[in-house]
């Protein structure tokens, strides 16, 4: 088995991710996506006719979307006919999947240079636009297995878990701190590019626009539980509401805490990131420099229900993969759907809170689902070489109880 080398990465700022509001609203992905590969072989230098493959995750792969995404922003990026693309659906984790396969083609020395990344324009095709919901409406699987959102399911962990709603906000306010310290010293500008609007080539967007400097726990305290009502609504084939049904899967709960809030969730927000990844072969072969090499990969799936728990399997898959443990990682980026996540993963694995999310997470910065893992290991790449640390592991919980995890280290 040979080495995948991260050779660089860009990713766009995040934009707001609602209509007409957003900066990047008004850009179509395809468009946004083909900036970001243009950028990266700026960058790079390569020859784009050279790359082997382009892998992309989208989550809502319908309407401007749909369509093989990968291929159509090749084509829109105006790269040679030859380079090929595919698009992945893996939920939250599909953008580091996407490294992770293109990772895989590189170590297997099948493809000598190869594109993972992902993008996702909420603004444009929101949430859900697919219509599959969770499960594709399967009444079938209804009746084995019953999938609850996300934020319920973020909720009844914080209940098992102990957390308060002070935990929870109090994480969110560093969240904000950390990031706003990062855009002030200019931490992302190794990654970020200028989105320009591609009729006009006026920038449009240059740094990330969803963070709110100075927010305040007593600000995040005045919000009421997003989750609560939807909670009490009427799901299940027998009219169990969802708590209902989260309760009979886990009794001993007794009734769940609802404290979640758009300020300690993450944010929806539009973007693209890609990671230009080469095998030994394809490091040698067009004269590229290393940032960084990716030491071990793994999924892991947990219970459904309750469906966000598996980043610690999949995050102690990985170590076991690299002769590691949690204590050898510098730094960790843990994605924050919800504030639940990093703290119980924190908690399970006895990570200290100072090596996570060290430039702020998803709910300052944003969550553009399909692209959000390859953001998260540009940023981890970026700070292991502004701090002159050695290794990170990114992990992002997914739906229907999926766990995703990379461990890359600096070259």
């Amino acid at each position: 088995m040979g080495n995948a080398w991260i050779v660089d990465a860009v990713r766009t700022p995040r934009g707001r991710g609602k209509k007409d509001k957003g900066a990047l609203s008004n850009i179509h992905p395809q468009e946004l996506m083909a900036q970001t590969l243009n950028k990266l072989a700026e960058r790079t230098k390569i020859d784009k006719g050279a790359v082997t493959d382009v892998v992309l995750g989208t989550v809502s792969q319908v309407n401007e979307q749909g369509a093989c995404i990968a291929r159509n922003s090749i084509l829109a990026a105006g790269w040679p006919n030859e380079v090929t693309g595919v698009s992945l659906n893996r939920f939250c984790g599909s953008g580091l999947q996407a490294v992770n396969f293109a990772a895989m083609g590189a170590m297997a020395g099948v493809q000598d240079l190869v594109i993972g990344g992902g993008v996702e324009s909420m603004s444009r095709v929101p949430m859900g636009s697919d219509g599959a919901g969770m499960d594709g409406g399967n009444m079938e699987l209804r009746k084995k297995v019953f999938q609850i959102p996300q934020g319920i399911s973020a909720d009844l962990i914080a209940t098992i878990e102990g957390f308060t709603r002070d935990d929870l906000d109090k994480f969110a306010v560093e969240s904000q701190r950390k990031a706003e310290v990062a855009q002030k010293e200019n931490y992302f500008k190794n990654s970020l590019f200028a989105v320009v609007d591609p009729a006009t080539g006026k920038v449009v967007l240059e740094k990330d626009e969803f963070p709110r400097h100075g927010a305040t726990i007593e600000a995040m305290q005045q919000l009421q539980p997003a989750f609560e009502m939807m909670g009490a609504m009427p799901a299940g084939l027998n009219g169990e509401t969802f708590d209902q049904l989260a309760l009979a899967r886990y009794p001993q709960v007794g009734k769940i805490n609802h404290i979640h809030t758009a300020a300690n969730s993450s944010g929806i927000v539009d973007g693209a990131c890609a990671v230009l990844i080469a095998s030994d072969e394809g490091l040698k072969k067009h004269g590229l420099k290393a940032r960084g090499r990716i030491r071990a990969m793994a999924t892991e799936g947990a219970e459904p229900l309750i469906m966000l728990t598996a980043p610690t399997p999949a995050s102690q898959k990985a170590l076991r993969a690299a002769g590691m443990n949690a204590k050898d990682i510098d730094l960790w980026e843990i994605n924050e759907a919800f504030a639940t996540v990093p703290l119980q993963t924190i908690k399970k694995l006895e990570i200290d809170p100072a090596k996570v999310n060290v430039a702020g997470g998803a709910i300052a910065l944003g969550h553009p689902l399909g692209a959000t893992g390859a953001m998260l290991l540009n940023t981890a790449l970026d700070e292991l070489e502004r701090r002159g640390l050695a290794t990170a592991l990114i992990t992002l919980c997914i739906g229907g109880g999926m766990g995703i995890a990379t461990i890359i280290e600096r070259v």
